[in-house]
């Protein structure tokens, strides 16, 4: 068979960890054009995926514009700018893999829902973690009924000093007008995951937090705006020198040092890719002297929360909670499933059953790698939600899909009611979200 072939809208570092299935899959997927506004970012997947210079775009536009270039479309520009090429590619055929959110407003995540579903064409969006092996056993632990009935759900998503930094505060998502709030760009995986995981619709939902120290009002006297030029660094944990100049998978003074950091190469990965498209010690310090990931956290334009709560009800009672918090080490996700029998925990890799009759525990190793680049990122989702796309292209078959047009907008809904509870204090339902965020 001949592979399924893919187009990129948005080479960011998603667009590049996506089309990069293609390289390790050459027989499956192969990229045959790229819209990508910044020429090295362009240039750079171009030149990976050798594409024909007449394929390579400034603008999805231009792309769009063009007869039917492919059977697919990878849609990973910036949130807000989901929708339109999301729409304009449905009408023109292509099966989409949009990256997540699927949109940070209602009314757009509604108008791709309608394009894909009046144009035939199949959607995936990435919600990478229905795809992981964990996902999968945890799933059928708690359908087989081993701790009887689920009561209710904790489930941690610790963000990361770090993290938070990098993107909230410094990045590409720190402010809602030009993305969309927290809990949609960050956690909207989450709520979708407990959804899932629920196997029935959310009908209440409330919601607390707020943005408490990523704020100018705690920026430390004597400290600069830029990090190069501070010295703090020394003592401050979010310093870009800390981040980006040492290596963030490894515990400051471990063996990982600069030198070793930059000569083994595993530089080249995320959240260097962020930074600049080919990282090297001196284009890292060029972006930290110019670019915004080398600002003061405390002296940004971010505006998101930097931790949250969530309550949720879901149909027959069961309860769900979930955190999000930056004040963590970036660290697995951590989850614990209540049921009548027994209970679950997990933390990405390991799920550990305790049986109240038996009082035995049993430990299930899923074998789920810990991979920081983006392209084994998130537990190995990464790959799973394309090989899941590519088999849905390649056979016709939509069921391969585990988060389609239909289960991602009801989960989205489950976002907007909840950042409405934040607001608003109080709690929302969420029967009839349609109409109730129609009337609003």
């Amino acid at each position: 068979m001949e592979p399924v072939t893919m187009v990129i809208v948005g080479a960011g570092s998603r667009g590049r960890a996506y089309a990069r299935y293609a390289l390790d899959h050459p027989e499956q997927l192969k990229i045959v054009a790229v819209a990508e506004p910044r020429e090295e970012y362009r240039a750079y997947l171009a030149e990976q995926h050798n594409i024909r210079p007449d394929r390579v775009y400034r603008d999805w536009r231009a792309l769009a514009e063009c007869e039917k270039l492919a059977d697919t479309a990878g849609i990973c520009t910036q949130d807000e700018m989901h929708k339109e090429p999301a729409v304009a590619l449905a009408e023109k055929g292509y099966h989409l893999l949009l990256e997540k959110p699927m949109a940070p407003d209602p009314d757009s995540c509604r108008a791709i829902v309608e394009a894909v579903k009046t144009h035939k064409v199949m959607l995936s969006v990435c919600h990478l973690l229905r795809y992981t092996v964990y996902t999968m056993r945890l799933k059928n632990l708690l359908d087989s009924g081993v701790i009887g009935d689920v009561c209710s759900i904790q489930h941690l998503e610790p963000v990361g000093y770090w993290h938070q930094a990098h993107s909230f505060v410094r990045g590409n998502w720190a402010n809602e007008a030009a993305s969309a709030p927290m809990l949609m760009t960050k956690a909207c995986h989450d709520l979708d995951w407990l959804r899932y995981l629920a196997g029935k619709p959310c009908q209440q939902i409330s919601s607390f937090g707020r943005l408490s120290h990523f704020r100018k009002e705690q920026k430390p006297e004597g400290s600069s705006d830029r990090c190069l030029d501070c010295r703090l660094s020394e003592t401050c944990p979010y310093s870009a020198q800390n981040i980006y100049l040492c290596n963030v998978y490894q515990p400051r003074g471990g063996e990982n040092t600069q030198e070793k950091l930059f000569t083994e190469g595993s530089v080249n990965q995320w959240p260097w890719d962020v930074l600049t498209p080919e990282p090297s010690y001196e284009t890292i310090i060029e972006a930290l002297r110019t670019g915004p990931y080398g600002r003061c956290v405390y002296a940004c334009d971010n505006d998101v929360v930097d931790h949250q709560v969530v309550n949720m009800q879901f149909e027959g009672g069961m309860t769900a909670s979930f955190t999000m918090t930056a004040f963590t080490p970036m660290t697995n996700r951590k989850t614990s499933v209540f049921g009548s029998r027994g209970m679950i925990e997990g933390d990405g890799r390991k799920l550990y059953r305790y049986d109240f009759l038996s009082r035995t525990e049993t430990v299930y190793d899923t074998h789920a790698f810990v991979d920081s680049s983006a392209a084994g990122g998130h537990a190995g989702g990464d790959q799973a939600v394309m090989k899941a796309f590519i088999a849905a292209v390649a056979s016709n078959d939509a069921s391969h899909i585990l988060s389609g047009p239909d289960e991602t907008l009801e989960s989205h809904q489950m976002v907007f009611a909840a950042e409405r509870a934040r607001r608003e204090n109080r709690v929302i339902s969420l029967l009839n979200a349609d109409e109730k965020e129609a009337g609003r």
